[in-house]
């Protein structure tokens, strides 16, 4: 059975690539904090696009997502110029969490082995037997 290909995802795809390069441009005119576009969802209608965004540095995320947000019509119109599109969607930017959760999953797994050590050696220091506590 062959793959379906809807238009909304092709248009996807290609927003993602060209504002991947607007993005990229308007950070560094305008001083903004280093992100890069992880994916673009668009409307059935093609009326509306959600624009999840990274940041390079999480600590100053609000920061680059006030900016975009200021700079969104000015990036639509860049947009318009670089895709031919009869209608180009509106804007909306959403910060993209999930690179920080996997770091910190990430993080949490590797600190798992000392923390399981770390019990293993009290276990051992109290006897191993720590049911029979004196009262």
């Amino acid at each position: 059975m062959p793959k379906t290909f809807h238009r909304t995802d092709r248009v996807s795809a290609q927003i993602r690539r060209e504002l991947g390069t607007l993005v990229h441009n308007a950070v560094r005119e305008h001083g903004l904090p280093s992100v890069s576009v992880s994916d673009v969802e668009i409307t059935r209608d093609m009326a509306h696009a959600k624009i999840f965004v990274t940041a390079l540095m999480p600590e100053r995320s609000e920061e680059a997502m006030k900016g975009l947000k200021e700079i969104a019509w000015g990036l639509r119109m860049e947009l318009a110029k670089a895709m031919k599109l009869r209608h180009v969607p509106e804007l909306h930017f959403h910060y993209d969490d999930s690179v920080d959760r996997g770091e910190r999953i990430d993080n949490l797994l590797r600190e798992l082995p000392d923390t399981l050590a770390a019990e293993k050696s009290r276990e051992a220091e109290d006897g191993g037997d720590s049911d029979n506590k004196p009262e």
